[in-house]
């Protein structure tokens, strides 16, 4: 049966802004699976995500601490429909970022990640696997930083595979 995920990171709420945007948190209440990678900076709204959303899989970022911390795992997996998925907030360097996290994931198709407030939907090369792994950031809905927009990303999990990923830009 085909799940629904909505993918976010870098959220940075209440620094960055007061809260998501409307049409994440419309997003997350359509959703059966939310996946935060990182950055929250307040445990609000890590609470009020566990609220709204059906199922939740997070991590802490760099910029979470205290409760965050005590409450959320540096790495978390889930396997969705058959799909393998690995969720962390820092990957290090674009630079060799493909290989870099194929090698420390060789377990996982879908490696989503954040940090860079840049969208990325890219394939590592394929060694030793049937497909390559999948590296995926929905980049930031709070925080464009450099980028013409905010984003964040939605997709269907269905027979084993990552399906509809679309990067829904967010308005200044």
């Amino acid at each position: 049966m085909p799940v629904s995920v909505v993918f976010t990171a870098d959220t940075h709420v209440p620094k960055r802004a007061r809260d998501l945007p409307h049409s994440l948190w419309a997003a997350v209440d359509a959703a059966d699976v939310v996946v935060h990678a990182g950055d929250w900076v307040d445990v609000a709204l890590l609470d009020r995500l566990e609220e709204r959303s059906a199922r939740l899989v997070p991590v802490h970022g760099n910029n979470d601490h205290g409760a965050l911390r005590v409450r959320l795992p540096e790495v978390a997996r889930v396997e969705l429909e058959g799909l393998r998925l690995a969720v962390v907030h820092e990957t290090g360097d674009r630079t060799g970022r493909e290989a870099r996290c194929a090698a420390r994931f060789p377990d996982v198709d879908v490696l989503v990640f954040g940090h860079s407030h840049i969208p990325w939907d890219t394939v590592a090369p394929v060694e030793g696997r049937a497909t390559g792994l999948r590296l995926l950031n929905p980049g930031s809905p709070t925080d464009r930083r450099r980028q013409p927009h905010g984003t964040f990303v939605t997709a269907v999990i269905a027979d084993g595979a990552l399906h509809d990923v679309t990067f829904h830009p967010v308005p200044r």
